[in-house]
């Protein structure tokens, strides 16, 4: 079936799309629920955590309809006195674990606030551990795949194929389902969560994607917030469509930074004196892996997939491991490439992505007409952001074929009864770049914006910078507020380890990344 003929097939199919009038009126508040039954959790990296399960309505329409399951986790707090109550934590996606992020987000707190506060993780809806999990195609991402950049009209039309194959088999498997997996579902699903918790005001922390949840939140049931922090914000005004095509000018900065970086580090690596000079080494060893994939595994898309990461983040080892893979691979070495796309590239579990995908293209309208993807992600690459934009295409591209009516956007922040919320941005991120956090600065008033000049990490509390853990853990413990547009400086670049050049690196540390918003 050529191109044509898929787009028109599937997106008219039946597909009915309600109105896109803003959502604004505040929810009614979840009614108090028995409890919940906590016991430790029995999976390996949940453990030192206690774990319980909440039946939810699939439709919060129909409660007494049928309903799901939601996976629940708690580090309790240790303290006898000054409980704060629960701080619900979400890591973001969509798509992300959540129970897993509440045991991160628990270690790293100090420990007068580890007595005072239930650390609480969730599965959402479709995720992980809670049912029914979404898994519509575990082939989709298997290597090696056909080239992401379109140059010719059969790769084009191949990426098409795959990208309505996987929107119909995600509607063969769970049909109606879809209809209710999107943002508002999930924030239900935090109020209802809210409720069986015995907690008349939440404590929240998000993160990427958990930004969004939390605002939407706040707009929704802004007088059973407490205190809640957001780290890194989607800009609610581009879900989904332009957000993503944000990222793609934002991702090539950062590439072009780990680019530099090399380069400043030619002595090690040697791949070039120059940032130019560096991206001609990669992209010279993309088109290779385009013709013989290293270790007939990492093709062009699975090169591209590995070296996304240096886009999410810059500190620990992640830039001198991925310097030094492709340096080895220069130098002749394939099994660099496949540790590292083993290590940061592979998708082995679909089911993230098939959540992702249910979420983002059933919250809002996306466009049906591939015409103007194409367009507007050729503009883009036309125009110099080559390394994330059309990977960022595909990697969304079912949402132009998705089997399920689209929601109304959020009109986030459109209320009087919240308190100050606390934001933290960095000023090059690539993944939520940092017009998103002044726009959710400007939408929830009286909030508090802190400002990482220069960073480049997806997610900066609680990766080493005092600055901004003093801020985040002052606010947790008193509710002090620092002024609006805060400032604080970066955390320093990586430096090479003194063997760089020397295979394998794979005693390296690294520290947890954000991924996809």
């Amino acid at each position: 079936m050529n191109k044509l003929a898929i787009t028109t097939a599937v997106a008219g199919a039946g597909l009915v799309t309600l109105s896109l009038a803003p959502l604004t009126a505040q929810a009614r508040p979840a009614e108090p629920t028995t409890g919940l039954a906590w016991s430790p959790c029995t999976e390996e990296n949940l453990g030192g955590l206690e774990c319980a399960t909440l039946r939810v309505p699939l439709d919060h329409a129909d409660p007494r309809g049928a309903q799901i399951t939601l996976a629940l986790s708690r580090a309790r707090h240790t303290g006898t006195t000054g409980y704060q109550g629960a701080l619900l934590v979400n890591p973001g996606g969509p798509g992300g674990t959540g129970r897993d992020f509440a045991l991160r987000v628990a270690n790293h707190l100090p420990a007068d606030l580890r007595a005072a506060y239930d650390v609480v993780g969730f599965d959402p809806r479709g995720v992980g551990g809670s049912s029914p999990a979404l898994r519509c195609d575990p082939g989709h991402f298997k290597p090696v795949r056909p080239d992401y950049v379109p140059r010719t009209p059969a790769l084009e039309s191949a990426w098409l194929s795959r990208s309505a194959a996987y929107a119909q088999a995600c509607g063969r498997k769970y049909g109606p389902l879809l209809s209710h997996l999107t943002t508002v579902d999930a924030v239900k699903d935090m109020e209802a969560i809210r409720a069986a918790l015995g907690e008349q005001r939440i404590n929240y922390y998000g993160a990427s994607y958990g930004t969004y949840l939390g605002a939407v939140y706040a707009t929704l049931f802004p007088a059973r917030v407490r205190r809640m922090v957001l780290d890194s914000s989607v800009r609610p005004s581009g879900v989904w469509y332009t957000d993503n095509l944000d990222q793609d000018r934002a991702f090539e900065g950062n590439i072009n930074a780990l680019f530099a970086w090399i380069a400043k580090y030619d002595e090690a690596y040697h791949l070039g004196t120059t940032a130019q000079a560096v991206r001609n080494s990669f992209f010279a060893a993309r088109q290779k892996v385009a013709a013989v994939p290293a270790g007939g595994v990492v093709g062009a898309d699975e090169l591209d997939d590995t070296y996304l990461i240096a886009g999410y983040i810059d500190l620990g080892a992640y830039w001198p491991y991925l310097a030094n893979a492709l340096a080895w691979y220069q130098a002749g070495d394939a099994a660099s490439l496949v540790e590292a796309y083993n290590r940061f590239g592979a998708t082995t579990d679909d089911n993230g992505y098939a959540v992702y995908n249910a979420v983002q293209c059933s919250d809002v309208r996306w466009p049906r007409d591939w015409t103007r993807w194409r367009r507007d992600n050729g503009r883009l690459y036309a125009a110099g952001f080559r390394f994330e934009t059309w990977a960022n295409a595909w990697y969304n591209a079912p949402c132009a074929f998705w089997p399920a009516a689209a929601g109304r956007p959020v009109d986030v922040g459109r209320t009087r009864d919240l308190p100050p919320v606390l934001l933290f941005q960095a000023t090059n991120d690539a993944a939520t770049p940092y017009a998103g956090g002044v726009e959710m600065n400007r939408r929830l008033a009286g909030s508090r914006l802190v400002i990482e000049d220069g960073g480049r990490t997806h997610g900066i509390v609680q990766r080493g910078n005092a600055c901004v853990d003093e801020k985040f853990t002052a606010f947790l413990a008193t509710g002090a507020l620092p002024p609006n547009r805060s400032h604080c400086a970066r955390l320093p670049e990586p430096v090479p380890p003194s063997t760089a050049a020397v295979r394998p690196l794979t005693a390296a540390v690294f520290p947890p990344v954000l991924r996809r918003p």
